[in-house]
């Protein structure tokens, strides 16, 4: 929601802003548009909408999360020079992530609220460091300096020809083979368990062709018609530090280019694979395929809402005819609950598998509504996240989010006790973090505030650490906050189960908000019989989406 800090006319301006892009997302969700199968003159027009909607979405939080910040009340810093750094978390439990900043030429140190350094890793361009328990809805101030000590960027280290190049943390090694670029090797080091079965991350290319309908179908029979791999073009490593680790590799295929990075950060129990693609091939499909060392009867994939289970070994015909299934920010492969590997997604939506394998569909090159229907650029990344037990007991539904949904940085100026924060249009942060390469390849960075201050009259109430909400039970998931449609005083909260388990909300936060009563999606209330068992609103039954009216103490 707007903050009440906001005033009440610029509020009312706000949500009309939010109803019209809304209402221009919802319009070019058709069902041609939005998988882009039609022809390019929709395009134009649906990209116009998208970038006013992106635009419109960004403001609006930057000057709300602003809002928030200047209610803040700061301790002393660690130095006189020292600027507040507030980290917001806009997902429902308390994450840890790499952050990254711009650090110019300047020398810089990253201290906690309570004034402890932290370690931070530079690259030629980017400061990192690792924001620890960002919790709920809230956010964690730190401090910037300028630092005394000269910290140079870790020089990268070229290995001898034919070694093997090695990323490791204390969750995953992953060897990556310089013949291929293929990761020959991902080690669970908590469980001692090698998680491949063959080279992971195959880009394996097909025939795909004889459709009719060329743009919506692929061809059944594609995997008869494998196309010869890819050829490594170059491997080098960009990053080797205490916080994160990135090597990139090149490869192609025919006229088509892949720039990879394999992202390993130090807390992470997440291979990242950052992706720059120049596609341009014909009736061609595209998958990263990961043979796994386990053997699944089940795969489970990610839908709105909610997960589905498709078995590995179909025997029936409707069993047979989904080779192919979509799903949103997940598939998994578990053996019974004992093992497991996800593979994340921020925006490729097909996946098959097999007992012992998952692949991701990166792209297609059809020729029909139009020729050069995906020719061009796309930056897209995806993860592998082995883990122990099964999807729910590892938090893959949370991983999925944390993936999709980076932390949000403001920068700040600060006199004792009160706050001017900046805010800003978030932008990449650097053109480049190497000579020639891609502001795009890069893994999702936190979106970073800072445009000049602004004099503030709002009163510091809130502490440098805080949970605006939190709805304690692990298997919520929290999608929407907002004010009523009827009523701009009273908020809506809405969430839903997404283990399959009754879910119990109770709402912890620093804004004194109470649960009223339960309401269906049109916002009315709900009757007695209508609500969960024994007339308990806040018990969640398993998969149910669930709405609330919220009012405060």
């Amino acid at each position: 929601p707007v903050p009440p800090s906001i005033p009440c006319s610029k509020r009312l301006a706000i949500s009309s802003q939010i109803e019209t892009a809304w209402k221009k997302i919802l319009f070019n969700q058709f069902h041609d548009i939005l998988p882009g199968t039609s022809i390019p003159e929709v395009f134009v027009t649906a990209n116009r909408d998208w970038e006013e909607a992106i635009i419109i979405g960004t403001e609006i939080v930057e000057e709300a999360l602003c809002a928030i910040a200047r209610h803040i009340t700061l301790p002393s810093p660690p130095h006189p020079n020292a600027q507040p750094l507030l980290i917001f978390n806009p997902l429902n439990w308390t994450r840890s992530e790499v952050v990254e900043l711009p650090h110019s030429n300047k020398n810089w140190t990253i201290y906690t609220a309570e004034g402890q350094p932290l370690p931070i890793q530079l690259t030629r361009e980017t400061l990192l460091f690792l924001a620890t328990d960002i919790p709920s809805i809230g956010y964690r101030l730190f401090w910037l300096c300028e630092s005394s000590i000269t910290t140079s960027p870790r020089l990268r280290v070229t290995p001898s020809p034919n070694s093997p190049y090695i990323l490791e943390n204390p969750t995953l090694r992953v060897t990556i083979n310089p013949q291929t670029g293929d990761i020959s090797s991902l080690f669970d080091k908590i469980n001692q368990r090698e998680i491949l079965n063959g080279a992971g991350n195959q880009l394996q290319a097909f025939k795909d062709e004889g459709q009719y309908w060329d743009a919506w179908n692929i061809d059944p029979n594609y995997q008869k018609h494998p196309l010869p791999p890819t050829q490594l073009k170059s491997i080098e490593w960009l990053e080797q530090g205490a916080i994160r680790q990135r090597l990139r590799v090149i490869r192609q295929l025919n006229n088509s280019q892949f720039t990879q990075d394999y992202i390993l950060d130090t807390h992470s129990p997440l291979l990242n694979i950052s992706t720059t693609a120049d596609w341009q091939e014909r009736h061609v499909l595209l998958k990263a395929a990961f043979p796994l060392n386990l053997e699944a009867d089940f795969a489970t994939y990610e839908t709105a809402c909610g997960a589905i289970e498709r078995t590995t070994n179909p025997k029936t015909p409707a069993e047979k005819a989904k080779w192919e299934v979509p799903a949103l920010q997940w598939a998994d492969l578990t053996i019974e609950n004992e093992y497991g590997v996800s593979i994340l997604n921020d925006c490729k939506y097909g996946y098959d598998a097999q007992p012992n394998q998952l692949r991701l569909t990166l792209l297609r090159g059809s020729m029909w509504p139009h020729p050069d229907a995906d020719r061009g650029e796309h930056y897209f990344s995806y993860a592998i996240y082995p883990h122990n037990d099964s999807w729910k007991t590892a938090q893959t539904v949370r991983k999925g989010y944390e993936f999709n949904q980076s932390l949000n940085v403001i920068f700040g100026n600060s006199q004792e006790g009160t706050s001017n924060f900046f805010a800003l249009i978030p932008q990449p942060l650097l053109p480049s973090l190497a000579e020639g390469e891609s502001q795009n390849s890069r893994s999702p960075s936190p979106r970073i505030g800072m445009l000049p201050s602004q004099e503030s009259e709002a009163v510091p109430i809130l502490p440098p650490v805080a949970s605006l909400l939190d709805l304690s039970a692990e298997n919520l998931i929290l999608t929407a906050f907002k004010p009523t449609e009827n009523d701009p005083k009273t908020y809506i909260l809405r969430c839903y189960e997404c283990h399959g388990k009754p879910a119990e909300l109770s709402l912890n936060n620093e804004l004194q908000l109470n649960l009223k009563h339960s309401v269906n999606l049109l916002e009315q209330p709900l009757l007695q019989q209508e609500n969960d068992v024994k007339n308990r609103f806040d018990l969640i039954q398993p998969w149910k989406v669930a709405s609330f009216i919220i009012s405060k103490t």
